[in-house]
């Protein structure tokens, strides 16, 4: 009698291997053309084409389409310095969708007890280039310091590598003043609910702007951590430390008007989003 030992110990005995003869009658260039004549959408065949273009729409329009908005607190602070207290605040809003935005930013702060210092807001038209970064461009107006003034804006915001969120932007003012501004951050998690914030802002000017106490070069440098809990994920409470620093004839506009060009602040404000 023959031997079927071998073929019955074969898992794959009687199965046709790629490349074999018996391979000859699978398919091996993609779909016939009969696949492809028939309608854009199966289903006009059987429900009205109006009701299915109502109902595609319906579903780009949530399923990637959709426009959102969301408002942030990102700082709303208490600085506590050696003889000068005072407070900040840093406020976005955006409405649209996965490539465009429109977006308002305000940010400004003045001591307890005195007049405010420093004042503006920025609207911003704002357009994905890649998954990751926004090209920014728009308008800036400042109500503080005086005298009052107007700037064209051109900027990028986003996520760099190892998750460093950056936004960088270049101000031209009515008057032909060219400054810029980099900020950036990251958010370590020690644990879900608590969060350590490295923080650090840079300002610059290409020229010397006396009646705004500014001069040319780099300005100044802010450099900090704080250290927040998130009571709920719209809301947390932060303690930090920052020290602040300004260069060149900044400072000494800075010095003449009886201020301090170098120091440290302790920190106590909240973020929060809806």
């Amino acid at each position: 009698m023959p031997d079927t030992t071998a073929e019955s110990d074969n898992p794959h005995a009687g199965h046709a291997m790629p490349g074999s003869a018996s391979d000859e009658s699978i398919p091996q260039s993609g779909p016939p053309p009969e696949a492809l004549s028939g309608p854009a959408h199966a289903a006009d065949t059987v429900f009205a084409p109006g009701t299915m273009a109502e109902a595609r729409e319906q579903l780009r329009r949530e399923q990637g389409g959709a426009n959102f908005t969301l408002v942030s607190i990102d700082r709303l602070e208490a600085q506590i310095a050696e003889g000068e207290d005072g407070y900040l605040w840093e406020a976005n809003a955006w409405y649209g969708g996965d490539i465009d935005k429109l977006w308002i930013k305000s940010e400004g702060e003045g001591e307890f007890g005195g007049t405010l210092e420093e004042a503006e807001i920025q609207a911003l038209w704002s357009h994905a280039i890649d998954p990751w970064f926004d090209f920014q461009a728009g308008i800036r107006y400042d109500i503080r310091p005086e005298p009052d003034r107007a700037h064209a804006v051109l900027g990028i915001q986003g996520l760099a590598p190892y998750f460093f969120e950056v936004d960088a932007a270049a101000f031209l003012s009515d008057e032909g003043d060219l400054t810029a501004r980099i900020e950036a951050e990251y958010d370590q998690r020690i644990t879900q609910r608590l969060i350590l914030q490295p923080r650090v802002e840079i300002g610059l000017s290409a020229q010397d702007i006396p009646e705004l106490g500014i001069g040319a070069g780099v300005t100044g440098l802010e450099a900090g951590l704080r250290l927040r809990y998130e009571i709920v994920q719209q809301f947390a409470p932060y303690i930090g430390v920052e020290w602040q620093r300004q260069f060149g004839d900044t400072a000494d506009f800075t010095r003449a008007a009886g201020g301090d060009s170098d120091r440290f602040v302790f920190l106590a404000g909240a973020k929060f989003w809806f």
